[in-house]
């Protein structure tokens, strides 16, 4: 896609601090980064979101992901690494590529919101209804 930024960093006319690519994936250093090491990793093939992505970009955008995690995990030491991926503005995804945040949690860092939540008991009917709705949905 013309105007998409992630799409002008994989033919190379923005540039980006790469931590690995091959033939289906590009991941790259994010530069409004959460911590130190906070990586990008997107499909070569534009796909807006989960909905869009092509099964086998997926496979090799989350195959990729362990690898560099590993890379991350050697290089600096994390407590854990959070992989957040978001879809839709609904979702405040911001840049409409599929990308997957891989983002190195340090002692003492800020939480992530989305990682640290009150546990708050269910109303089980309710959950009940939706897996059953959900679940006719996909068959």
């Amino acid at each position: 896609m013309e105007s998409c930024i992630f799409c002008k960093i994989v033919r190379g006319e923005i540039p980006s601090f790469k931590v690995y690519e091959d033939e289906k994936v590009l991941a790259f250093e994010d530069i409004n980064p959460i911590s130190l090491g906070h990586t990008l990793v997107i499909p070569r093939n534009h796909a807006k979101d989960l909905w869009e992505i092509a099964e086998e970009d997926l496979t090799a955008v989350h195959l990729a992901s362990k690898k560099i995690t590993q890379g991350i995990a050697k290089a600096l030491n994390p407590i854990g690494v959070a992989c957040l991926q978001l879809n839709g503005p609904g979702a405040n995804q911001v840049v409409l590529h599929y990308h997957l945040h891989l983002i190195p949690r340090v002692s003492g860092g800020p939480e992530l919101p989305v990682a640290n939540w009150e546990l708050k008991k269910g109303d089980i009917s309710a959950i009940k209804a939706t897996a059953e709705k959900i679940a006719a949905a996909i068959r």
